[in-house]
């Protein structure tokens, strides 16, 4: 695996190291395309903050310092900055709009809310039974891959429904069909590989593999060392294999600057 476009940075408040230290080591772990997308900044209707997210005022600087690097190292590794967001219909469209001028590159999708996280709602990875919560999820995701906007789906497992399995079955049947038809890649998650997480959830990528939507892999890196993770890779290797997943490889990256230069 020589490419990962889900890097995290210390301005999230859940990760470590400098920003440089992962560049380094990805280089020395054979990586020549690397992404970094730390969580998008928000700014909720109250005028506070998410806590797990890059401050608003640090949004430009991040952009920069990653701009900076790539640069720098352009001779040895082709870097791109990004965001992970999730899709909030009541600000996507405000969120992609500053995204690009903080100076973004390009967009994942990581569903870890429904809504806006000062609602109150539960966390996605949050166990539940309720039907209704399932399909908000669902239609989130679906959205988000609709919207042209989005390189991939980070974690599309994420989601920890302990109810109805037959309904769970066909609404993800959902997710991978839109996938597939729409041509958004489907990402198998190493950080849930190396936390011992409910993700990569084999019921899901069963799924996957009989609809044949893409699928890519994505280290989630939170400390520089978790940028080069072969034992991850092994793994999930192992799944594509046992599954037959349609492993694509490097994913095509949607330059969100040119996706809105078009859409004016």
């Amino acid at each position: 695996m020589n490419y990962n476009y889900h890097t995290h940075t210390f301005r999230c408040n859940h990760a470590s190291g400098e920003d440089e230290e992962y560049v380094i080591r990805a280089i020395e772990g054979g990586i020549k395309y690397m992404g970094f997308s730390d969580h998008m900044p928000l700014k909720f209707s109250d005028g506070t903050q998410s806590r797990y997210r890059v401050p608003l005022e640090s949004a430009e600087e991040y952009c920069n310092s990653i701009k900076s690097l790539a640069d720098k190292y352009k001779d040895e590794i082709d870097i791109k900055v990004g965001f992970e967001l999730e899709y909030y219909e009541c600000c996507f469209n405000e969120m992609v709009k500053n995204a690009i001028e903080y100076g973004a590159e390009y967009l994942i999708v990581g569903q870890h809310f429904t809504l806006p996280e000062n609602t109150g709602v539960p966390g996605t990875i949050i166990e539940t039974s309720d039907k209704a919560y399932l399909e908000q999820y669902v239609e989130c995701i679906l959205s988000a891959i609709k919207s042209g906007y989005i390189t991939y789906i980070a974690h599309p497992d994420i989601i920890n429904f302990i109810g109805d399995e037959s309904y769970y079955l066909e609404k993800i049947t959902e997710i991978a069909v839109a996938s597939k038809k729409y041509d958004v890649p489907l990402e198998i998650n190493f950080l849930g590989m190396r936390k011992n997480r409910l993700y990569p959830a084999r019921r899901f990528w069963k799924i996957v593999g009989k609809i044949g939507s893409p699928v890519t892999f994505g280290c989630d890196a939170h400390s520089p060392n978790d940028v080069y993770d072969p034992e991850s890779v092994m793994k999930a290797k192992a799944i594509v294999k046992d599954l037959c997943l349609n492993y694509i490889g490097i994913p095509k990256i949607i330059d969100i600057r040119k996706k809105a230069d078009l859409c004016r």
